[in-house]
């Protein structure tokens, strides 16, 4: 640390501890910080794009996921570095905001941050980089505001929304049966969707998964699974019109509280006592029955002598279900959760076309199936695959689907993927930049180098010459001035990404752009670092 002296000559401390306290500052600062988020993007550079890669990770007490999502990958790696940390911050708020483009919106800053390097290695102030990647922002966000198209879907003709949420599912693991999962996830956008208030609320829509079967047998219910399964293997297994009872009060007699205790000395008050319990219990059924319930949902559990009782009382009960799993099913079948059995009234109990038990493979595991509700606005996507791995995999892709789709719901522009709008984007900058006088102009031209990072991304991970591609589309774009020409990872021979149906949603590409810029001026603008140093 620096040391400074009072006018007598001795030296006093400015810092507390500063010997314990590692600092840097000025450019070298500025080089630690810049070199810490570009390791940050590398790591995530090789899963960008349909043919990006997987990476495994392991929690500290032993757990694998594996993941193709930007957002997972960097929450699950414990990162300890402070500018590291801000990317993380950075894909997180991507995924909360748009759900979708995790992974380019950290590729994206980390190439601003490589350009930035250059830039002030040659001596221009940070300030100035920071100012004139702004101004580029501003630039490219109005540019893709003109190159995009507006998406005209309707209910009937879903085509659009499943196309683009193809183009989401391509780069996860799930693409071989991308088709049928673009289905569900529009599907079951459209049916919590509130198309006149363009509002969806994602809440409605459960996402439930069971190991076993192939993924093929992915569905979509219009009702509630619960992972339960009836109290009685004797009780029905399939209630039609059922009338349902929502009880978060327990279903038992009441207990003597804990300091009490009850003297039995005789048998008759044994039997006193039993047939008053049992007297009670079916107070207890008789109160369901009168109302009119078919099926009793309960939160908390029933002793055995209440099951059989309810099993000779022909009503069905299931018990232990979650509360979250209880206000989902009570929202689909227009129920209302009851507290106390004397609250019970006709009014308050849930309807359901159907609810019957299914059984999976050759295990006892079995799930309620909750169907044909009176109010179908809550749905479940329900998933099955090989191992845990992939359906938890699946679940975030599905994740992905299913905001692109609220997105395009929300806001009906797109613009076209395969690494064009960035392509496109970068032109425009470039010619915008001779406009510019003074220093600024330099950091314009960078930001313009910078947004080639994503579709060189796109071609190193497909396997094709990155520079040779790149330049070969640019000069295609500005000779044919059509901003859809787009890198082919698929192969499939044509650049022209309106015919390959590879699409994207206009706002999560303004969002990863202004998102990027903006942490990449907070990294600029840092010019020393003090730290406690490691022991």
């Amino acid at each position: 640390m620096s040391l400074a002296f009072d006018e007598f000559g001795r030296p006093f401390i400015i810092l507390r501890e500063q010997e314990q306290k590692t600092r840097l500052r000025g450019l070298d600062a500025q080089k630690a910080n810049i070199s810490a988020g570009k390791a940050v993007a590398r790591i995530l550079r090789t899963s960008l794009g349909p043919k990006g890669m997987d990476k495994m990770l392991q929690s500290p007490d032993g757990d694998v996921t594996i993941t193709n999502d930007g957002a997972t990958i960097l929450e699950q790696m414990d990162v300890d570095n402070q500018i590291a940390k801000l990317m993380v911050e950075l894909s997180r708020s991507q995924d909360y905001e748009i759900g979708d483009g995790t992974t380019g919106v950290v590729v994206m800053a980390g190439a601003l941050l490589e350009q930035a390097e250059k830039l002030l290695e040659r001596g221009i102030h940070p300030i100035r980089v920071a100012e004139g990647y702004e101004m580029a922002s501003r630039i490219a966000v109005e540019h893709l505001e003109r190159v995009a198209h507006k998406f005209e879907f309707s209910l009937n003709d879903v085509e659009p929304l499943v196309q683009t949420c193809m183009t989401t599912l391509s780069s996860k693991i799930v693409n071989r049966c991308k088709r049928s999962m673009a289905e569900i996830a529009v599907n079951a956008v459209l049916a919590v969707a509130d198309l006149e208030r363009k509002d969806v609320n994602l809440d409605l829509i459960k996402v439930e998964g069971k190991v076993g079967g192939k993924l093929e047998d992915t569905e979509l219910i219009y009702g509630i699974i619960v992972d339960k399964d009836m109290s009685h293997p004797q009780m029905p297994k399939q209630i039609e019109d059922a009338k349902i009872a929502i009880l978060t009060c327990p279903f038992e007699p009441p207990k003597p509280k804990t300091k009490h205790k009850v003297d039995i000395d005789s048998v008759e008050k044994f039997q006193t006592l039993r047939l008053q319990e049992q007297k009670y219990f079916d107070d207890m059924v008789q109160k369901c029955k009168d109302v009119g319930a078919t099926l009793v949902i309960c939160q908390w559990g029933f002793d055995d002598e209440a099951n059989h009782l309810l099993m000779h009382r022909n009503l069905p009960a299931v018990r232990w279900v979650g509360g979250v799993e209880l206000e989902l099913i009570a929202i689909a079948t227009g129920g209302r959760i009851v507290p106390r059995f004397q609250e019970l009234t006709p009014e308050k109990l849930g309807k359901a076309g159907i609810v019957r038990e299914k059984s999976f493979g050759t295990t006892k595991d079995s799930m309620i199936y909750i169907e044909h509700c009176a109010n179908s606005r809550a749905v479940t996507i329900f998933i099955r695959g090989g191992n845990k791995m992939m359906i938890e995999e699946t679940k975030r892709s599905i994740h992905d689907a299913l905001c692109v789709a609220r997105n395009l719901i929300h806001n009906n522009s797109i613009v076209y993927g395969g690494g064009s709008a960035e392509i496109s984007c970068s032109i425009a900058v470039e010619a915008a930049a001779d406009k510019h006088p003074g220093v600024e102009q330099y950091a314009i031209r960078a930001f313009a180098d910078a947004l080639d990072s994503v579709p060189m991304a796109l071609a190193e991970n497909s396997g094709l010459q990155p520079i040779e591609t790149l330049s070969a589309v640019k000069a295609q774009q500005i000779k044919e001035n059509n901003p859809c020409c787009g890198i082919d990872c698929n192969d499939v021979g044509t650049n022209d990404m309106r015919e390959q149906n590879v699409f994207e949603t206009l706002i999560g590409k303004q969002q990863q752009l202004l998102l990027a810029t903006q942490v990449v001026k907070m990294i600029l603008k840092i010019d020393d670092v003090i730290s406690p140093s490691e022991y």
